[in-house]
This record gives structure tokens, sequence and C-alpha cells, in this order.
């Protein structure tokens, strides 16, 4: 905002005259005339003017503010500053032709100003009237303004007279040359005409410049016809018909501007001067003597009326002089009176100064020693306290720690690092390879690289097992956590290389310093002690002593002066702070300890990183060394799998026909059931070795043998590891005696299954050549999000997902939970309010999983979530052929009105329309209702709920437009710290029964 010009005005008196400003209402006032003032001068042509520049809209287009209305912009920032801290923010549609208080963003202080438009639901365009700009604020910051702060703008809009904008006209540049000229400085103007607007149509200079010129030559603008006569310009067809008729125009001609009212400051004085000296002249006139009445003056009788005037002018000016010596004898008077009163007040204050000093005579040794025996009390708690000076004596030895005692790079980790190097890069080599007869070259330069890497592994775990890192580590993190807590966060130091020496060199001044002090103070008490001593003998009437009076009492004072001077001097240096100069030193020293602590710490965690890789390295490569891996031992599984499988459709096959015999026999029957259901888990025990196989098949791809994949094609392990070890090659449909589940199949096919004695649902997705892929992707970022915490990351496990080999389709499994979807629950038994605290605890933990791994469910509902023996709450997959925006545009969660805010403005789902479907669930479970009121905002009105504080502030944080909490932050609330019955649940009596829906999602 082009305002700062007023910040050095702030010293400038006000209008009145007076030291303070006024109030509010009298600003305002004041304002408000002035500006109704300013209009009736505005109604006419003006002359020429100075203005200040606050604002360039265009290349032709400005607005200035006049300096005669310094003091008003003073007097307004002040008023506004102090009215809008009771007023309200602006609520509802806003008013274009009222003016609000904007705070602006640059310096956060308030200004009038109109809002031109609504940007948003919380933001609005506003112009500040009083300068000209223009910005998006929010509507926080847009507060009422009373009537006394509705009047006219101060600023003006002004445009360069005969000019108009270029079509083709680069326009910022054309805001940047007339800011370059005008922007920020005082110009004259002469207004020409006025649009209909109010916006003044002026001829600007600056510095002898033609601004309008200047502007025209850059060609930022161009000359346009100008009709001078016109005072006010409009599109309307009454302009139309003055330019086709030039005799209209040439009626409204009005005479010359006059010259403006206002003077300079010099003018009024001269003024007065002038007005003085002729004021002068006519009374010097009236009181001379008329001589123009007679035609014969008398000689004599002008002699006696001179000498008559010079009598009386002598009188006066003895008159004059007569009352000067006056006034100055009454000054000498009340100077002698006031000095007298002075010299009487110093008299009683030297008397009272001489009674107190003999007073304190009389009790002088008690007072020092009173005063001597405090200082030595106080001494004592120091020292007891401070046996020694101790002043960064922890930052001394923290420095011996990080010097003497630190940890130096290995010899061997420098080569341990470039054989890792070259042997990461061969490796890179062969798995970016698709020619196999490169193949060969590449893996035996890899394995040459591997014998050497495999040496120096071995001399780098001898050399780390002889180091004890592990305890290294634990005393530099416990003296860093000891330095933090004494001296706070850490910073950032001036010169590194200098900071221990002179450290250093400050402890061993202050050390020898402080020592000098102590040494001082004994001595100085040591002989305060003898003499005591010398004093005690002397005044014992039984002894014998040799020493006269004189020799006792010596120079006593000087020893009581001495001993309180050195124990002050030592008070001062235990208990006075360092100066800036002594903390800049510790601070340094402090940051420069931390910085090799760190550098340590990391140094240990490199090395304890390369100890692990390299023993993993040693402890897989052995087995390696001189031959490759292979797949037979999977490929047998695999025929052995096809084996099985063939047995198996004969036994189906035997199976349909006893069953379509005419003569039933039901034991042979029994007996074929028995050998199908023994050879379908024979079949999945064997899938279940052959998935481990390929994991250990990815592991080695992944480390050591990338490539395998290459060699050995027909194993599909590149495919395996694609799907994160969910797809499966071997599993079919026909090996599962599937148990169609028509209630739960609204959307797609679902049937339910028994594999090896766990229940299990199987789902259907159509899939295509486009689909295929995504599915896989999509399936395997959810497996990984469950492998990485498995039962404590709040998700169901996907068993394996495998495709039909006849139809475009691929198969799901997943555990089967029947009847505990949390529809399912809420509409036979409701959950209590611990178990929704258990449940929804368990639903958090699970969109933090999905969260970290950057999945969107986007279809998060009552029927995909479920609660495992009603207690632990796990959130089920969803619908793998769409995308998150797919599926959150057929889904909602327990509310049918209820709609995260961003889906509604047409935006993407994102992480925290998932925090809202689940604020949509607890609120569905606590209060047992599909509908709910809303407020003018479209979120549910939770105040007249009666739920728990704790469960209400969470739900607070969840349905709300912005600044939703993240899944991470949910399960820290304390609501889900409570361990009893705490949320009170409504009554059912508008409960909507749940009805059976598939648990298969959107």
């Amino acid at each position: 905002m082009a305002h700062s010009h007023w910040d050095s005005l702030s010293s400038i008196p006000p209008i009145n005259g007076q030291g303070s400003a006024p109030g509010v209402l009298d600003n305002t006032a004041d304002i408000r005339e002035k500006q109704t003032k300013k209009e009736g001068k505005l109604s006419c042509r003006k002359g020429v003017e100075s203005v200040y520049v606050s604002h360039v809209e265009d290349a032709v287009t400005f607005f200035a503010q006049p300096l005669s209305r310094i003091h008003d912009i003073s007097r307004l920032s002040n008023s506004l500053a102090k009215a809008c801290l009771s007023t309200s923010a602006v609520f509802g549609i806003p008013d274009q032709d009222k003016i609000y208080a904007g705070l602006f963003s640059a310096d956060k202080c308030w200004y009038r100003c109109k809002v031109q438009h609504v940007v948003n639901d919380d933001q609005c365009a506003v112009t500040y009237i009083d300068y000209g700009n223009s910005e998006v604020l929010n509507r926080s910051s847009i507060v009422e303004l009373p009537g006394d702060f509705q009047f006219a703008p101060i600023a003006q809009k002004y445009r360069l007279w005969g000019l108009q904008l270029q079509t083709s006209t680069d326009i910022e540049q054309g805001i940047k040359f007339l800011s370059s000229l005008i922007a920020d400085k005082r110009i004259s103007v002469q207004q020409k005409a006025a649009y209909k607007d109010g916006t003044a149509i002026v001829h600007v200079v600056h510095e002898n410049l033609d601004i309008g010129e200047e502007v025209a030559k850059k060609g930022f603008a161009e000359k346009c016809k100008i009709v001078n006569s016109v005072e006010e310009f409009t599109d309307s067809p009454q302009s139309n018909v003055n330019i086709r008729f030039p005799w209209r125009s040439r009626k409204l001609e009005k005479p010359p501007m006059r010259e403006p009212k206002s003077f300079p400051v010099f003018a009024n004085s001269f003024v007065d001067q002038k007005a003085s000296d002729l004021q002068k002249e006519n009374l010097c006139s009236n009181n001379l003597p008329s001589v123009r009445s007679k035609n014969f003056p008398d000689k004599t009788i002008g002699n006696g009326m001179k000498s008559n005037q010079n009598l009386l002018d002598e009188t006066k000016q003895l008159k004059s002089e007569k009352e000067v010596l006056l006034q100055k004898v009454n000054e000498l008077e009340i100077q002698i009176q006031q000095g007298a009163l002075q010299s009487e007040k110093e008299k009683a204050l030297s008397e009272e100064a001489i009674r107190n000093l003999e007073k304190s005579l009389q009790s002088a040794v008690g007072n020092k020693l009173k005063i001597l025996t405090s200082k030595i009390e106080i001494l004592k708690n120091v020292r007891r306290e401070n046996e020694n000076m101790n002043i960064a004596d922890d930052l001394l030895e923290a420095v011996s720690v990080v010097t003497t005692e630190r940890l130096s790079a290995l010899t061997s980790l420098n080569q341990l690092e470039r054989d890792w190097t070259e042997y990461n890069l061969a490796q890179e080599n062969i798995r970016c390879c698709s020619d196999v007869d490169k193949l060969d070259a590449l893996t035996t330069i890899r394995d040459q690289i591997q014998q050497t890497l495999h040496s120096s592994v071995a001399t780098f775990i001898l050399e780390v097992d002889e180091l004890p890192l592990e305890a290294r580590r634990a005393k530099l993190q416990a003296l860093l956590l000891s330095l933090a807590a004494t001296y706070g966060a850490s910073g950032d130091c001036e010169d590194l290389d200098t900071v221990f020496d002179d450290f250093f060199k400050w402890k061993q001044a202050k050390t020898m310093q402080f020592d000098s002090v102590r040494d001082n103070t004994n001595n100085s008490l040591g002989v305060l002690s003898k003499w005591f001593f010398n004093i005690k003998e002397f005044f014992d009437l039984t002894a014998n002593t040799s020493l006269g009076c004189s020799e006792v009492v010596g120079n006593i004072d000087d020893i009581l002066d001495r001993a309180e001077s050195d124990i002050s001097k030592e008070l001062e240096i235990s208990l006075v702070e360092e100066d800036e100069a002594d903390r800049k030193i510790i601070l340094n020293a402090y940051i420069r300890v931390v910085d090799q602590i760190q550098k340590e710490l990391h140094l240990i965690s490199v090395i304890q990183s390369k100890y692990s890789a390299s023993v993993e390295f040693k402890k897989n490569i052995v087995e390696w060394i001189g031959r490759n891996p292979s797949v037979d031992y999977l490929m047998s599984i695999k025929k052995a799998i096809k084996q099985l499988k063939t047995q198996l459709r004969w036994k189906l096959v035997e199976r349909s026909s006893l069953e379509e015999a005419d003569e039933f026999n039901e034991t042979a029957l029994a007996d074929v059931q028995n050998d199908i259901t023994v050879l379908r888990n024979n079949i999945f025990s064997e899938i279940r070795k052959e998935q481990e196989e390929y994991g250990t098949l990815s592991t080695l791809v992944q480390k050591w043998f990338p490539e395998l994949p290459l060699i050995y094609p027909e194993a599909e392990i590149l495919r395996y590891m694609k799907s994160g070890g969910l797809l499966s090659g071997s599993m079919e449909r026909d090996l599962l005696e599937a148990e169609p589940m028509k209630e739960l199949s609204s959307k797609r096919p679902l049937v339910c299954s028994d594999v090896q004695n766990k229940l299990v649902l199987l789902k259907v997705y159509s899939v295509g050549v486009d689909t295929e892929e995504k599915v896989i992707d999509r399936a395997s970022k959810y497996h990984k999000a469950w492998s990485e915490q498995k039962e404590d990351s709040g998700l169901m496990e996907l068993i394996c997902l495998f495709f039909c080999k006849s139809d475009p389709m691929v198969y799901l499994m997943v555990p089967f939970y029947p009847g505990e979807s949390l529809g399912a629950l809420q509409a036979s038994k409701y959950l209590n309010s611990k178990e929704i605290i258990k449940v929804m605890s368990g639903v958090a933990r699970g969109l933090q999983s999905l969260h970290a791994a950057g999945i969107i469910v986007g279809a998060l509902h009552e029927n995909n979530v479920f609660a495992v023996n009603r207690e632990k709450g796990i959130v089920g997959d969803f619908d793998l052929t769409k995308n998150a925006e797919q599926r959150s545009s057929v889904t909602s969660a327990c509310f049918p009105y209820l709609t995260a805010p961003e889906l509604k403005l047409g935006q993407p789902a994102s992480e925290f329309t998932d925090i809202f479907a689940y604020g949509c669930i607890l609120l569905w479970l606590c209060t047992r209702k599909h509908n709910v009121a809303a407020k003018q905002d479209g979120m549910p009105d939770l105040d007249g709920l009666d739920i728990d504080a704790q469960v209400k502030d969470l739900l607070c944080g969840l349905l709300c437009s912005e600044n939703r909490i993240r899944a991470a932050d949910i399960t820290a609330h304390e609501c889900f710290k409570l361990a009893d019955e705490t949320v009170n649940v409504v009554a059912d009596t508008d409960y909507d029964a749940a009805k059976s829906t598939p648990a298969d999602f959107a």
C-alpha cells in the first residue's frame, strides 16, 4: 500500500494546534467538514494543486492525496486503530456502497476500504479508498465501521489529460514507467475536466517535466481528441450529440479557473506586515493635524505647537524609562526574596545533615560491623554452594570430551565406501540390462568387484568390533541433553576455528581473577581476625600483653574498609551474571560443542549403518560366492501344484458323476469329498510354499542378483515383485468351494469360501488392458501399507490377488467378517461407548497407515469399517478399479446429506475427505441417527447434541470446513485415553435400521 510516506508525519502537530490527538468523533468530524469543503471546490474547475501520488493503476491513471490533508491521514489512522478494536467482522453479503475497515497484509494496520466483489465464501476483494490500491482479504480481516467514518475518500483518482491507452501496450511496463516518474512523489496537477465517476482529468508536471508527454513519447499511450470546454466526460448519448453538434459544446464554455485560495505559509506574515504598515500609516495620517483647512498658516503658532510636541515626546520617553526601571526593581526584589528562601532551606538541610552525621557517628563502628557481618554471612552461603568457581565448568568438560576423546573416521571406511559404490554401479548396470548376451560380461565384472568388497567388509568388521560405539553414542547423547537443558537451543557460530581457543583463554582468565579475588578476601579477613585477637588479649585484665593502646588499635578503619571492599568484589564476581562479551564466548563454545557432538553422532550412525550392511553382505554372499541361485525349487513347486490341480479336477468330475448317478452312493461320495478337501489343502500349502520361494527370490533380486528375472523369465519374478508379493499365478477360482453371498452382492459378485479352516471372501472385478496394471499397483500399495505393521496397522489384510485365465476378471481374496461391519452391528446391537472408543481408535490408525502410504480411501463409510469382536476397528479395502475421485463421487458416510466441503466445491478427494467421513461415522455411532441438524455452512450442528465434551471437541475438529485435524492427531486426542464409558448416546427413537448392504463399498 502506498502510504509509507505518511509514517514520517507522526511528529507533525494536529491541525487544531493541541498537543494531544482529539477523539475519534472529533477527528472524523473535522475530516468530514474538510471533505465537504473539498467536494464543493471540486465541483468547479481547479488551478494548480500539489498532491502526493499513492498508487499507479495503469499508464495514464493514478491516485493521489492532497498535501493539505496530511494531518487528516495521520489522525484517521490513529482513530481507525482505536475503533477497530471493538468492531465486529463483516457478516453475510458485504454492501459495496458501504465503507469498511481492512487489515492491510503488509503492515497489519487498519485502513478504510470498500468491497469490490466477493471472491469466495472466505475472501473478498477490497480497495483502500484513501490510497487507491487493492488486495484480497479474508473476511476476518474486514470489520464494520460506525457512521463517523462513512465519509468520502481522501485519495482522488486522476487521469492524464489528452491521453488514452494503446490497445497493444504492455500494461505492466506502462505501470512501471509511470511509477518511476511520479510514484511516491509530490507533483503538481491542473484539472482540465472530470468524468462522472469523479475521476479528474489533469495536466501533470513534476520537476519541470510534462508527465503526459513523457508517457506518450514512450508509446504507452496515444493522444486523443480533447474537448477543452467539456467539464464531464461520459459515454451517454448526450456526449455523442455534443460531438456531432459542436455549438452545444460551446454553450458549456466557462471562464478561466481562478487562482488557488490558499497561500504559502510565508504569505500570511507578509500580508500581516503589509496590513500593519498600512494601519500605522493611516493612524499617523489621522493623528496629524490638517493644514489644508487654512490658507494662511501662522508661523508663531506653528513654532509653539512644535515646542509643545517635543516636550510631550520627552515626557513619554521618561515615563517609559521609569516603567522599565520599576519593572527591573520588582524583578530584583523577587530574586532577593527567592534567594533568601533558598538560603533558609539550604541552612535547614545543612543543620539536619549535621545532626544526622552526629547521630551516625555515635553508632559508626556498630553500623560498619553490621554491614560487614551481613556480607560475610552471604559470602559463607555463596562459598558453601559454590566451593569452586564453576562457571561453564560443564562446558569445559564437554569441550574436552569432543576434542581429546573424539572418535575419528576409520581407515577402512573410505575404502569400503569406494568398493560399495563400484558394487552398486555394477548391480545397476545388470539391472538395466535387457540383452542376455551382454549379461555374462556384466555379471563377471560384478563377481570380481564382489570379491574385493568381501575383503573390505571383513577388514571393516574387525576394526569396528574393537570400537565402543554404543557406549560412545550414549555418552554423547547424555552430554547433549545436559548441555541443552543448561544453555538452551543451539544456533550458528561466527568463527568455528578459534572458538575453543577463545573459550580456553577466557576460562583461564576468569579462574585466575577469581582465585586472586578470593585470596585477597582471605588475607583481609585474616588481618581483621588478628586485630580482634589482639583486642581480646588487651581487654583481658588478667593477661600480660606487651602491646600499647596505640599499637592495639592500629589503623582499624583501613582494615575494615579493605575487608569490606574485598568481600564486595568477591560477591560481585560470584553473584553478578556474565556480561554480553562473556555470554557470547560461552554461547559460541556451546554451539561448537553441539556441532562436534552432532558430527560425531552422525559418524557413529554411518559406521553402524555400514557395519550392519557389511554383516548382512558377508552373511548372505558367502553362500553364493562362485555360484548363482536358480529357480529350480520354484519350478518344482509349480509342477507339483499342476499335478495336484489335475488330481483335483478328476476328483471333481468323479464327485459330479456320483451326484448325477442313478444309484446314489453316499459312502463313495463322502470318500471323494474327503479326497477333494485333502487335495485343496495340499494345493493351498504348495501355493504358500510358492509365495515363500517367490519372497526369497525377490530378496535376492533386490539385493544381490538382479539378473535372475532376465535369466529366468518364465518364473515371472518381476510381476510378483511389482504386486508386493500379493499376486499369485497358481491360484484359481475353481480351487475354491465357493458359496455365493447374494445378500452382499448388490454391486459385484461375492463368494465365500473356506481356505484351510479360515473364512475368506472372494471379490470379482472386471478389468481391461488399461485397468489391469492400475489394479495391481493399487493393491500393491494397500498391501505394503498393511505389511509394515500388519495386525497393528488398522487395515484389513489382502490375502492374495489372481486373474481369471479365461475371462478379463481379477479376484481379490480378503478375510470374511460376517456381521461385523459397523452397519450390521448397529442394526443388530448398538456399540456401547467403550466399544466405540476402541473401534474408532483402530479405524484412526488404519487411516493413518493409508495416508502415510499416500493412499486416499475416498469411500469410507459404515459398511467398509469393521469392528472385529466389537473391539478392534479396521478399515476395509475398496474398489481397486476406481481412483479416489471416482469412489468419492458415489459414496456417502452415514448421513446422506452430509458431504465434505471440498467435494461440494468440485475439488478432488484428499486425506481430509477421509477425515470428514471418519467424523460422520463417529457422530453416527454416538447419536445412532442418520440425520442431524445442519448449520448455515452445511456442517452438522453439534451444540444441541448430548455428547461427551471431549468427544464433541474431537468432532469439531473433524466436521469443519477448514483446518481439519489429521489422522495422526486423532489417536492422540484426549477422548481416546478414556477407559470407561463416557459417550452419552441419545435415545434411538429416530434411529433408522441399517440395511444389509455389501461389505464391498463404492
